[in-house]
């Protein structure tokens, strides 16, 4: 039980608002430990990590029905802990000694009310166990614990969190923890209440629990408690949660019933008193198909993958041919608290014939981090290092393939289960999309797969349903990005668009400014955005019954006869806003507002600069202005310009400008200069 918590990804946040467990022993927070006062083994007293005091409240006073979970924590930790020195062993096999059978074993004890979890896995030292179970997986942070708020959310605390080893608070009011690690023989007792900090110490003699390597977990359990002190509970549980766990789960003759009654062994079922397995300890990743029942997916799924929920779909096959290995997969339904972290890691595991390797092997593109599950090979070298992993051409080959199988699967989900899928995209759409601007040799298949919200009504859209509903002599797929739906729905630049009927994708994800500049195309028809200059929808027939459509074609409108007036116009715009854009155009998408504004032709997307520009990435390009020359603001802007009223020219310029920023969510470029404007045209009247 190397780690007895999940480790997480997110650094942690500070908070000053929240308080240390006992400031009568808080010291200054070490950095390097995540703890006060942290040492090695020095007995003194330290203060948790200040959000697991807040967390142990919760679990404790809020997580009710889930209390036999503490027990599958605790034993994955422990088949962890074995994992990991099985791993180290390949490499310094001295490390296993003579005590090569890995194994877990839990020891009520109905005398003394406790229950013990035994593992001869690799060990912590002082440090890591000071380390590890005085932090919070670094995911603890104020905000999460101020939105655990009903059922559910209590729920979601275990396994989602990377707080396993705390749910053991849930039914005991005092810890234990005596732990070697493997190559030492310094015996370390981490102990604490859960409430007034712990405490490392060196132990010897009876005080080491019999631990020679590894990690005993003693719980002192509350008086309403005594139901896992019985073996048929603990049995039960093992069974229901852990059955799968690799190791065997041996279960100990206690010294007596939970009514504190000696009891023969035989009267319970242990022969001679001698432990006995109660769980098959068989990868369940390597057994047929229809031998597994759903409950047992799911069980798997919640070690495995160290999620709480249900999963959206369930991927397990065997590959046979070149290469051999076994695959078991899921997809979540909730979101994993790392899926943003900044490394963007997966959590696919890497095994070698049973032997856990490591959950950093990245089998899937970071495009899928979301997928739990386990990959076991019978190929790839067993001694095979971490770092030789990503150039290792059997792990490259077993990479591709189970990339193509999860993208095949979740094509076959949003065929034969619409809804299923779309829960599965709202969830992690956003993440997937990352796969069309990384991943050029499946961008196609995720191209297939990607949904999206659009202006035909309020539902999820496929490429291929846009494509099938495309108007005659449309010849592109249009696309709208922005930062919220009711933003871009409200967007000037849509006009013309409803005005002739043509759908337009309505993107609002992050990764949407970049993938979209990729010059993607689906079955031939490239995607163009509206906010792009270059856009003309004139070739595109009204829609039936709609007297605005022509409106937006400057030809067209008694404005816009004058070809020469109107140019002068424009040029005499341009000239009042200077270096403000780069350009003055007459538009072809505009039907009710006076202006908008659009990227220049060959610039990026205005959103995406923008974004770069807020990351100091890089300048923004002078907007191109493109406004409505049958609009009465232009006609107005006409009139000056035809009286020679440069002043009042140059108001209603600004004034344009001003209003094409702030449709875009935008403030003006100078807020002193907006308002001065608006109160000479309105007192002007406009005259």
């Amino acid at each position: 039980m190397s780690g007895a918590i999940a480790a997480g990804d997110d650094p942690l946040i500070d908070d000053p608002e929240v308080t240390m467990s006992d400031p009568t022993n808080a010291a200054p927070p070490s950095d390097a430990a995540g703890v006060s006062g942290a040492g090695e083994g020095n007995g003194a007293t330290q203060a948790f990590q200040a959000e697991v005091s807040r967390l142990l409240h919760l679990m404790v006073h809020a997580v009710y029905t889930e209390k036999d979970i503490f027990l599958r924590e605790l034993i994955s930790n422990a088949s962890d802990a074995c994992d990991k020195l099985r791993y180290e062993a390949i490499a310094t096999p001295a490390l296993l000694s003579d005590d090569t059978a890995l194994q877990i074993t839990l020891e009520p004890d109905a005398e003394a009310r406790t229950l013990t979890i035994r593992d001869n896995g690799i060990g912590m030292s002082a440090q890591e166990l000071a380390d590890n179970l005085g932090t919070i997986a670094r995911s603890g942070t104020r905000a999460f614990l101020e939105q655990a708020s009903g059922a559910e959310a209590h729920k979601a605390l275990i396994g989602q969190f990377g707080v396993g080893f705390y749910s053991a608070f849930m039914v005991a009011d005092r810890l234990e923890v005596v732990s070697v690690k493997a190559g030492s023989d310094e015996a370390q007792l981490w102990s604490s209440d859960g409430a007034n900090g712990f405490t490392v110490t060196p132990v010897e003699g009876d005080a080491r629990r019999g631990v020679k390597r590894g990690t005993a977990v003693v719980l002192h359990l509350k008086d309403d408690a005594d139901a896992f002190l019985e073996p048929h509970t603990l049995e039960r549980i093992v069974r229901t949660y852990s059955d799968h766990i690799l190791f065997p789960v041996l279960l100990a003759a206690s010294t007596g019933d939970a009514d504190g009654d000696e009891a023969a062994p035989e009267a319970r079922g242990e022969a001679n008193g001698e432990a006995r397995q109660i769980n098959t300890a068989s990868a369940l990743w390597q057994r047929a198909k229809a031998d597994i029942t759903e409950d047992e997916y799911k069980e798997a799924y919640r070690t495995v993958g160290g999620m709480f929920d249900e999963p959206a779909l369930t991927i397990h096959y065997k590959a046979e041919g070149r290469q051999e290995y076994a695959v078991m997969l899921f997809v979540p339904k909730m979101r994993p608290f790392d899926l943003f972290d900044a490394e963007r890691k997966g959590r696919a595991k890497l095994y070698v014939r049973r032997v856990f390797i490591t959950d950093d092997a990245q089998l899937l593109p970071s495009y899928l981090r979301f997928v739990r599950g386990v990959v076991d090979s019978e190929d790839v070298p067993l001694n095979i290092s971490r770092e030789m992993l990503q150039n290792n051409p059997l792990v490259a080959q077993i990479r591709r393939a189970v990339t193509g199988r999860v993208l095949n699967e979740l094509s076959g989900l949003a065929k034969r289960d619409a809804e299923a899928f779309e829960a599965v995209w709202d969830t992690f759409g956003a993440v997937m999309k990352e796969g069309l601007y990384e991943d050029f040799e499946r961008r196609e298949d995720v191209l297939k797969l990607a949904r999206f919200r659009s202006t035909q009504g309020e539902g999820w859209r496929s490429l291929a349903a846009y494509v099938e509903a495309m108007p005659e002599n449309q010849t592109e797929i249009y696309y709208l990005v922005g930062e919220t739906l009711e933003r871009v729905k409200a967007s000037p630049q849509l006009e013309a668009a409803k005005a002739r009927g043509v759908e337009v994708l309505l993107l609002t994800d992050p990764v949407d400014h970049f993938w979209t500049t990729a010059g993607l195309d689906f079955e031939g028809k490239p995607l163009r955005s509206l906010a792009q200059r270059e856009v003309d929808l004139s070739g595109i027939a009204a829609a039936q019954g709609d007297d605005k459509a022509g409106s937006d074609e400057p030809e067209k409108d008694a404005s816009a006869k004058d070809d020469a007036a109107n140019a002068t116009l424009i040029a005499g715009l341009k000239n009042a806003l200077d270096t403000a854009v780069s350009d003055v155009v007459a538009s072809k998408r505009l039907v009710d507002s006076a202006a908008c504004l659009v990227a220049p032709a060959g610039a990026h997307d205005r959103g995406l600069e923008k974004l770069l520009s807020r990351q100091e990435r890089g300048e923004v390009s002078k907007p191109v202005l493109e406004v409505n020359l049958g609009h009465a603001l232009l006609k107005a802007a006409q009139a000056k310009h035809q009286a020679e009223d440069a002043a009042g020219l140059a108001d209603i310029a600004g004034l344009l400008l001003d209003q094409a920023y702030v449709l875009e969510g935008e403030v003006p470029q100078d807020p002193a200069a907006f308002s001065a404007r608006i109160n000479r045209l309105v007192l002007a009247g406009l005259k």
